[in-house]
């Protein structure tokens, strides 16, 4: 399956990396939420999570830990959201697993969650009985 981050990782399409190896590579957000935005991406299309073998989605997080490192030590950032919008439903633009890593400083004005969700009396309850992995 040909996706726009093939054709980024196939150098078709320009980016600015800021790292790679045989299973992902991280490049710089062109629309990012805060400079320093950066995607780590896995370099097959796997659609979401689901789909990818665990020891890439586990090699994507332990880069993406070293990415909000570096964020960290270059950029200042005093947080960071890092995010998988997972299929179209949760935001998910382009259907190639990636991760953002996007830095945070005190008093930016961003909130990832605006609003949320209120549970009717004994909800949350039934809902967290029925997800329990036993």
């Amino acid at each position: 399956m040909e996706t726009l981050f093939t054709k980024i990782a196939a150098g078709q399409i320009p980016s600015t990396k800021v790292y790679e190896d045989e299973l992902c590579f991280v490049i710089m957000d062109i629309n990012p939420v805060k400079k320093g935005h950066c995607l780590v991406i896995a370099r097959e299309p796997y659609p979401n999570v689901g789909s990818c073998p665990d020891e890439i989605l586990t090699h994507m997080i332990l880069v993406a830990k070293k990415i909000e490192a570096r964020q960290r030590e270059i950029l200042g950032n005093q947080g960071s959201n890092i995010i998988i919008n997972n299929d179209p439903a949760s935001g998910q633009e382009v259907p190639h697993l990636h991760i953002h890593v996007i830095p945070r400083f005190d008093g930016d004005g961003r909130k990832h969650f605006q609003e949320h969700d209120k549970y009717a009396d004994g909800e949350m309850q039934k809902i967290g009985d029925s997800l329990r992995i036993k």
